[in-house]
């Protein structure tokens, strides 16, 4: 479960074994988590974010939307 980037107390990260699946990326914020498709960048699903911080999440997603699929693919070759 490689990190990719810590933003405050937002954790960016995601599974080494979803080579299944497009590249995504997982968020983690306290007991917080959501998951959103970067291709376009959607909102997969969420749990205990309201609807300011999924905004606010969102928009550092868009944001960094490059850097994670870089690492997705990256990561996936080495597997």
């Amino acid at each position: 479960m490689p990190t990719i980037l810590k933003i405050g107390r937002h954790r960016f990260f995601f599974f080494s074994k979803e080579d299944h699946v497009p590249p995504h990326i997982h968020v983690e914020t306290a007991e917080n988590a959501a998951k959103f498709w970067l291709r376009p960048v959607t909102l997969d699903w969420a749990v205990g974010y309201n609807s300011k911080e999924l905004r606010q999440i969102r928009e550092l997603v868009e944001e960094h939307a490059n850097l994670f699929q870089e690492k997705w693919y990256e990561h996936l070759k080495y597997l």
